[in-house]
């Protein structure tokens, strides 16, 4: 097909899509706010505060238990509209993560999410993407796919345009909501184990049975099923069935229900608090049994063992975890890069190589040509603005350079071929013939010979061979003597030394009949090289310079040219040094090559493949490797890398599959802005889960000390419920929203084999709940000696306790900078709950029935000092204590 259908308009894709639904299989999991609810309903938290509730009532205290239930239900709301909150930007992830399709609509191409592709849509596939629907092939260019997941034939399959059967009404070619009736009604038919196109007749002759057979395989040659890989060629299809309509859809959920393992973060989250868990369950029960066998009082010892159990159960780390890789993922959304697994989040601040390609994710990945180079003599002509290109060996290497593209290119280079023709040759081309060649045949390019070409029918019968790729895989093509050979290289070494990708065109002529079998037969003449030109992205060097302060090792892997490497890595800031080409690399062993990656920042003439050696090689030497991709082949390497980031523009599904981030943007910048992210991701949850320990630290002991020192019990379950309200969106929401340190991008890469919880952190989260449990026991002892009553003293204990919190709050907020400074650090959401949590504080202190129901008895503003007076003290002994741990903290 010469020319390019005009697809569906929007206003049919829209009304389609509005008829048969979007193009995906039905998914279960979606947390609706009632699951999410009865999912809280189950937890321990939960749970004890209702078995507190019921001790209350078998107090008679009915007050206290319509509180408990209360403050449970407040609970449960934020955790709801927590959840709820991350859900939504889950629904939003995941359209994001919805296949990709390049289709054709208004006439013009677009890339959309396979989920809104729709039946009669013009689907444009090449190597190494996923077939997004059941669709008709209408054109193809050694087009085969893999159609493994649905046969079990691991052999691609050849697939070309065959004329659709003359169909009754009813049919696949009938009308449009015919065909989806014909899928519906007839599951499985167009696939078999076989691999068959429509199932055999099960009566008939063998003759018949043969006839139907060849008939089946000429119509599977012409269709391509959703969910298979293009593993080779390119084609144009159009769209017969979409989602559950498809034949995998008809074979069911077989995609849905992978299961990945759990992040590294939630791993170490989860023992803790199992840990935490037993300790305290272990605690509580030795503490109800003792205390009620001492006073004798078994349902206020179970009141406070249910409090203990409360105060040593850590549930806020899970919602910590949940919290901030759902917004993590959502932020690092925002700067153009998709987030496939959640335990790329936790290794994108310990990365220490960044392994980069060169074009469209350094450069702009807009080629144009700005030189050519014309016969054996390789005269030079620059190319600038409107200047015509004379008559003769330029205007022929420009015409074959063109037509060595196919007819409606998507790649960048052969789209500046094409934008160079209409410059100069006009629109129609060849100029010189009067009917436009047909194009017939391609050898397409592969690993082993960088070079294709395209056989075309001229109009005299002739065959016209038009051919492009790698310099000195065209010179070897055409032959050329070892003085030629030598100077096509000369010339191409200084094109590449200017920063060009350089390519050779060769032509041949033939008459009809029979087709060479390999490139290397088809008798090549020499036409000249072709620069062409991408230019360097404009933030890229910037962003090489804070890789570099961030202790980030930019390694430029690519398959140009050594010195057009070089070129770019020189206009980039990359340390070039030693240049590995892919020759060398594969004279190497494994050994030889991990010692030669220490020194080497730049990779050229490197096949796809080879990547895979160099991650391995880099990883050997003790690196986290993040990994860019775009390619089938790149999957491998993507996959073994810490961190593999797809290209989404331009990037296979396969290699999106693989990667564990997918840039929105094929930008160098969004790859350097998602390290800085995912560095503040860490930074937060780390000071995050040290405030959480640090908090229940005080809690717990205000429940033990009665025990130990015959004081009075002044918190009960009531009373951890309500600090449960405070502390919650504390550590999860405002703790999240946290700004990075100014020194984030000057240190160090993280160690990757560094606990979540380190030794640091557990000490530091020990010594603040320890100081704020002094604190808080020096207040209740000086209540005591005072003489207060208990209601009274359990409100000094209460505030004191609060004001703590807000100071643990106010210290963690930055381990590497004063305090001064960390309170001018702008977080609207930490002010707004620091100041509900005050307004909390204000309306349980009132001579309201509430404060009744806590037990809490009125304070005077001198008393009330003395609660501030508390905080202030722990707060600025922990701000000069700080100074000891921030290296170890943020080691």
């Amino acid at each position: 097909m010469d020319t390019q259908p005009p697809g569906l308009s929007s206003a049919q894709a829209a009304q389609r899509l509005k008829a048969h639904g979007p193009n995906e299989l039905p998914h279960g999991g979606h947390n609706t706010p009632w699951r999410i609810a009865r999912e809280v309903l189950k937890e321990p938290m939960f749970l004890m505060l209702l078995a507190a509730g019921g001790l209350y009532l078998a107090l008679g205290s009915r007050g206290e238990a319509l509180l408990i239930v209360a403050l449970a239900s407040v609970s449960i709301v934020i955790t709801v509209v927590q959840e709820i909150r991350s859900e939504r930007v889950l629904d939003a992830l995941r359209d994001l993560t919805s296949p990709r399709a390049l289709v054709i609509r208004d006439g013009q191409r677009q890339r959309i999410a396979g989920s809104q592709v729709v039946q009669g849509d013009v689907v444009v596939l090449a190597e190494g993407d996923r077939v997004p629907a059941d669709a008709r092939v209408l054109a193809a260019q050694v087009f085969e796919t893999d159609e493994s997941l649905l046969t079990g034939e691991s052999v691609p399959v050849p697939k070309h345009y065959a004329e659709p059967p003359s169909a009754p009404p009813g049919t696949a070619e009938g009308t449009e909501a015919e065909k989806g009736e014909r899928h519906d009604e007839t599951p499985g038919a167009a696939l078999t184990e076989g691999g068959t196109a429509a199932e055999a007749p099960a009566k008939g002759t063998q003759a018949e049975g043969a006839m139907a057979e060849g008939v089946k395989t000429d119509a599977q040659a012409g269709l391509v099923f959703a969910g298979t890989l293009v593993v080779r060629g390119q084609g144009m299809t159009e769209v017969i069935a979409t989602g559950t309509r498809s034949e995998i859809g008809k074979i069911g959920k077989s995609l849905e229900g992978i299961r990945r393992e759990a992040p590294h973060l939630a791993q170490q989250t989860s023992r803790l608090a199992r840990v935490l868990a037993m300790i305290g369950l272990g605690v509580s029960a030795a503490f109800t049994l003792l205390d009620g066998m001492l006073r004798g009082a078994w349902l206020e010892a179970l009141l406070g063992g249910v409090a203990l159990s409360m105060s040593l159960l850590p549930e806020e780390l899970p919602l910590v975890l949940t919290v901030f890789l759902v917004m993590g993922a959502w932020r690092i959304t925002r700067a153009g890069v998709l987030t496939r697994r959640a335990a790329a989040i936790e290794s994108l601040g310990a990365a220490s190589v960044l392994c980069t390609d060169k074009t469209g994710t350094l450069t702009q990945n807009q080629m144009t040509i700005v030189e050519l180079r014309t016969g054996l003599q390789l005269a030079a002509l620059p190319l600038r603005g409107d200047t015509p290109v004379p008559d003769g060996t330029a205007r022929r290497l420009i015409e074959i350079g063109q037509l060595a593209c196919p007819p409606d290119p998507f790649d960048p280079m052969e789209k500046a071929f094409h934008d160079l023709a209409r410059q100069h040759l006009g629109e129609k081309s060849p100029p010189s013939e009067p009917q436009p060649p047909v194009l017939v045949h391609t050898y397409p390019l592969s690993p082993a010979l960088l070079a294709m070409s395209n056989l075309w029918r001229m109009p005299d019968g002739t065959m016209l061979i038009a051919t492009k790729g790698a310099p000195e895989t065209i010179a070897g093509l055409c032959g050329l003597d070892p003085a030629a050979h030598a100077a096509v290289r000369a010339a191409t070494d200084d094109m590449a030394a200017r920063g060009m990708r350089v390519l050779g065109v060769a032509q041949a002529t033939r008459p009809p009949g029979s087709l060479p079998a390999s490139q290397q037969d088809l008798g090549l003449d020499f036409l000249g090289l072709v620069g062409l030109s991408d230019p360097l992205r404009e933030t890229v060097p910037a962003a090489v310079r804070e890789c570099r302060a961030a202790g980030i090792r930019v390694v430029m892997i690519t398959g140009d040219y050594p010195a057009t490497a070089r070129a770019i890595a020189v206009e980039a800031g990359i340390e070039t040094g030693t240049i590995l080409s892919g020759d060398m690399l594969e004279t190497m062993d494994e050994d030889t090559l991990a010692a030669q990656v220490r020194g080497t920042s730049v990779f050229a003439r490197i096949r796809p493949e080879q990547k895979l050696r160099i991650v391995r090689a880099l990883r050997r030497n003790g690196d986290v490797v993040a990994m860019t991709g775009d390619g089938v082949n790149d999957a491998p390497a993507l996959k073994a890398a810490d961190i593999g980031i797809a290209m989404g523009g331009r990037g296979s599904d396969v290699a999106r599959e693989a990667s564990a981030l997918v840039l929105l943007r094929d930008d160098f910048g969004s790859i350097v802005q998602t390290i800085r992210l995912g560095r503040r991701i860490y930074d937060n949850i780390h000071k995050a889960l040290g405030f959480v320990l640090a908090v229940h630290v005080p809690i717990a002991g205000l429940a033990i000390l009665p025990l130990l020192t015959g004081l009075p019990l002044v918190l009960m379950p009531l009373h951890i419920a309500f600090l449960e309200i405070i502390i919650d969106p504390a550590c999860s929401i405002a703790f999240e929203a946290e700004p990075e340190e100014h020194d984030l991008m000057t240190r160090p890469p993280r160690n990757p084999r560094s606990p979540l919880f380190s030794r640091a952190l557990i000490a530091w989260s020990v010594v603040q709940g320890g100081a704020v449990l002094a604190a808080a026991a020096c207040v209740l002892a000086l209540s005591v000696r005072r003489g207060m009553t208990e209601p009274d003293a359990r409100s000094l204990v209460f505030v004191t306790l609060v004001c703590c919190d807000i100071a643990l709050i106010l210290i963690n907020r930055s381990f590497s900078t004063s305090l001064l400074r960390a309170f001018v650090r702008p977080n609207w959401i930490l002010g707004l709950i620091l100041a509900l949590d005050t307004l909390l504080l204000v309306i349980v202190l009132l001579p309201t029935p509430l404060r009744g129901v806590l037990r809490l008895g009125p304070l005077a503003l001198w008393d009330l000092g003395l609660c501030v007076g508390a905080a202030a003290v722990v707060l600025s002994a922990m701000e000069f204590l700080k100074r000891f741990w921030r290296k170890a903290l943020r080691s």
